[in-house]
């Protein structure tokens, strides 16, 4: 039975793995993610090729020393191409629940699996938000509120909490919208019998 090792410093994704019964080594693959974006920004890659690129970097680079099951993730916010980052502070959360306010957006989630230094595995999974019209007095409220917990998410929301008030609709699988596309990782890994059938 081959080792699980999670490339990644997300809690939520081990969470996901865990309460779905497989267990998995955390290992914090420390990749530059500034310097990466902003080559493939540079070389003008969509947002859904930069997520499944910084996914791809952190599985290979866990994988070319531990042997086993690597799983890399990533998950990006495609708001008409622009890309948007983690917020800096809770007055770049407030900018970007402005932005969003009124329109849908996709979360571009991509998960590899490598082995042996080698990509083995790949999936991109990207529901589709609709944030509905936010007025500025329930934007400053919501920040005040949740505070640095919304520095930890792309668009300054989660959905498993407060979060799930911003949204008119939502379209997609609510494991990749917390950032883990569990439901075919679960398949790939029964595939490999590394789960029962």
């Amino acid at each position: 039975m081959p080792d699980i090792i999670l490339a990644s410093g997300s809690a939520s994704r081990r969470a996901l793995l865990a309460g779905a019964g497989v267990e998995a080594r955390l290992i914090k693959p420390n990749v530059d993610e500034t310097a990466a974006k902003n080559a493939m920004r540079a070389e003008q890659l969509s947002v859904r090729d930069q997520a499944m690129r910084l996914a791809e970097m952190k599985a290979m680079k866990i994988s070319a020393r531990e042997p086993g099951l690597v799983i890399g993730g990533d998950q990006m916010l495609n708001l008409d191409g622009e890309a948007f980052d983690k917020p800096i502070d809770l007055q770049g959360a407030a900018a970007h629940l402005r932005k969003l306010s009124g329109k849908s957006h996709r979360l571009e989630t991509a998960i590899v699996i490598a082995e042996n230094g080698e990509l083995i595995w790949r999936h991109l999974a990207r529901p589709k938000l609709s944030v509905r019209m936010l007025t500025d007095r329930f934007i400053e409220a919501y920040v005040n509120r949740c505070g640095d917990a919304l520095l930890s998410t792309v668009g300054a929301y989660q959905l498993e909490g407060m979060g799930a008030q911003i949204f008119s609709k939502i379209e997609g699988d609510y494991f990749s919208i917390l950032g883990l596309p569990l439901l075919p990782l679960l398949d790939y890994l029964r595939v490999r019998g590394v789960l029962t059938e």
